[in-house]
């Protein structure tokens, strides 16, 4: 196995991480299935309120890519179906029965089944969704074959899910899984392991895969990064992603001929009780686990500060509030309080040992294994661009991170395309968000970018 070692990015020390254990299975009350967690889909909507479900069936399918739907991940009533401004389609919520009834999808002999074969049931059941192409983090096209499929078997975030343990029942189900995504592609399934506990991880084990092991701090799990140290894109060039969860699910669809997306979910962060894992689907309401919100009277220099709650890690998951609906590719929901508390003289001090520094400037760098109780504060607000050399050291591939998002501000395409906006998504920047000095949304700047590039590719 071919080691790959990243010097640059930067691991975060907060407290919360979920014990490995599982503290209880949520049977799903509501479930939503939101079209924003899929980017660029426009919805159009195949069911109403009152209508019957199973898990499996399609709710709603992609209008300007009509063969791609979405399904309801349980059985039941669809309750309502929310809408936004301009009655943009917000969330599905479907009133979930208490023992799921799944839709019964046929299962084809895989020495015999064709490529297409294997798409029109990934189609018909929604798993195709599970799929992501790179460059843009879009669904993928059916019409394309990438030059290869990513499937990271680690996350490097703060706080995340431990694949390993998340994984450690479906041993059976990834094999599956990577057999049927290897009629998918004419190139390799890429499964990239960390150097520290390769040897535990489910996907080890895995056959007819070509594997590698990496190093380093976060951004490492992401598989962004891990594309551009085995196979970079160039333009022209497609490859696809999908995640260990997503493997495990088409899996089970390939052998039990049922839609099954269920996983475990950490619960991690500063304001979590008793941090562990649940079992539920992905599109479960926060109330089901009010248990394992601290309700413990937080306050911050004397002001009462609330919490947030997110669907996802603390770097680029979603806020959601206490009643919202976890995310279609999450595996984590984390707390931590809101930042909404000023500071006397703050950025004055001297001596704040509470506070986590990348830099020399507190004493954080004395207590390497230390864990904080970081909150939402940016500790500032936005201000001129300032050239500190600062992002170089987070973004381990082989790009000028400030130049491309200059360019993009400038919305000057061909410089974009040179400084390699085809590789990157949000994720991949999200530290050097984390660590600006000017307060700079990098993570909204790489979305616009993208988003421009899509409509100039269309």
């Amino acid at each position: 196995m071919e080691q790959i070692r990243l010097k640059r990015g930067l691991d975060i020390p907060l407290k919360g991480e979920a014990e490995t254990k599982v503290g209880k299975t949520i049977v799903p009350e509501t479930v939503a299935v939101k079209p924003a967690d899929f980017r660029g889909v426009v919805p159009k909507m195949l069911v109403k309120a009152g209508d019957r479900v199973k898990a499996g069936t399609i709710v709603f399918k992609d209008k300007l890519r009509p063969e791609i739907g979405f399904s309801s991940p349980c059985s039941g009533t669809v309750e309502s179906i929310v809408r936004g401004e301009r009655r943009r389609i917000l969330e599905v919520r479907i009133k979930a029965d208490p023992v799921t009834e799944y839709l019964s999808f046929p299962i084809p002999n895989m020495r015999d089944a064709k490529r297409n074969d294997i798409i029109k049931i990934l189609l018909d059941s929604g798993l195709w969704a599970a799929l992501i192409q790179r460059p843009f983090g879009i669904i993928a096209n059916p019409a394309d074959t990438p030059k290869g499929i990513f499937i990271s078997g680690f996350d490097s975030a703060p706080l995340a899910a431990d694949v390993n343990f998340t994984m450690r029942d479906e041993q059976d189900s990834l094999q599956e899984g990577v057999n049927v995504l290897s009629k998918l592609t004419g190139g390799s399934i890429y499964v990239s392991l960390s150097a520290k506990d390769y040897a535990a991880s489910p996907l080890y084990k895995l056959k007819n895969v070509k594997q590698y092991c990496f190093s380093g701090a976060h951004p490492a799990g992401n598989v962004g990064i891990q594309i551009n140290h085995i196979s970079p894109i160039a333009k022209g060039e497609t490859a696809w992603t999908i995640t260990p969860a997503g493997v495990a699910a088409i899996g089970k669809l390939f052998t039990k001929g049922i839609y099954d997306i269920s996983r475990l979910f950490a619960i991690a962060g500063p304001r979590s009780e008793h941090p562990c894992y649940v079992k539920a689907v992905p599109g479960f309401c926060l109330k089901q686990i009010s248990e394992y919100i601290s309700e413990t009277d937080c306050k911050i220099y004397g002001q009462p500060v609330g919490i947030r709650c997110i669907s996802g890690n603390v770097l680029t998951g979603s806020n959601i509030g206490a009643e919202g609906y976890t995310g279609f590719y999450d595996n984590e929901v984390s707390f931590v309080s809101e930042g909404n508390y000023n500071e006397l003289f703050g950025w004055a001090k001297i001596f704040r040992p509470k506070k986590f520094s990348m830099s020399h400037s507190y004493f954080s760098w004395l207590c390497p294994k230390r864990k904080y109780n970081a909150d939402t504060n940016v500790n500032g607000g936005e201000r001129a661009f300032v050239m500190s050399g600062l992002y170089e050291k987070v973004v381990p591939m082989d790009i000028y991170p400030v130049y491309l998002i200059k360019a993009i501000l400038a919305e000057d395409i061909d410089k974009m395309e040179q400084l390699g906006i085809y590789e990157v998504l949000e994720e991949d920047f999200a530290l050097c968000e984390y660590i600006c000095p000017s307060k700079i949304n990098v993570q909204d700047i790489i979305s616009r970018g993208i988003s421009l590039m899509m409509k100039e590719m269309a």
